[in-house]
């Protein structure tokens, strides 16, 4: 009868990074879509439309990969005035910008807060942490 190793756990990704990752991934689609409002509705010239939209989305995809750098939080950050701007064109951005604005803080609290709570239960627990 052989005795079978548990499997090696892995590290876990932080969560602070993933949630304010997808945060901005979903920004970035609700940007594109309202590009797609704000040229349907004729609110402006379509190549300001286009540039304007294609420009933030754009930027919140890039941005989604660097959160957890160095200044990366605080472009997120600066991103959400960027979505909430969009509202001069979709003036109902003002509102679903707000709704992202929270969820962005929500991402950078709550995230930090898991992360901290793995870090103080791995320290207590020095058998079933994973390997660094």
């Amino acid at each position: 009868m052989s005795t079978q190793q548990p499997a090696p756990t892995r590290r876990k990704r932080p969560a602070k990074p993933q949630f304010t990752q997808m945060t901005l991934l979903l920004e970035a689609f609700l940007v594109g879509f309202a590009t797609l409002v704000a040229y349907g509705l004729r609110v402006a010239p379509p190549a300001t439309v286009w540039t304007l939209g294609g420009v933030t989305f754009a930027i919140l995809l890039l941005l989604s990969g660097y959160v957890g750098r160095p200044g990366g939080y605080v472009a997120g950050s600066l991103a959400q005035l960027a979505v909430l701007g969009f509202g001069v064109l979709v003036p109902m951005m003002y509102g679903v910008g707000a709704v992202f604005v929270v969820l962005w803080v929500v991402s950078l609290r709550l995230g930090a807060r898991i992360d901290r709570e793995r870090a103080e239960w791995d320290a207590a627990h020095p058998e079933g942490a994973p390997p660094v």
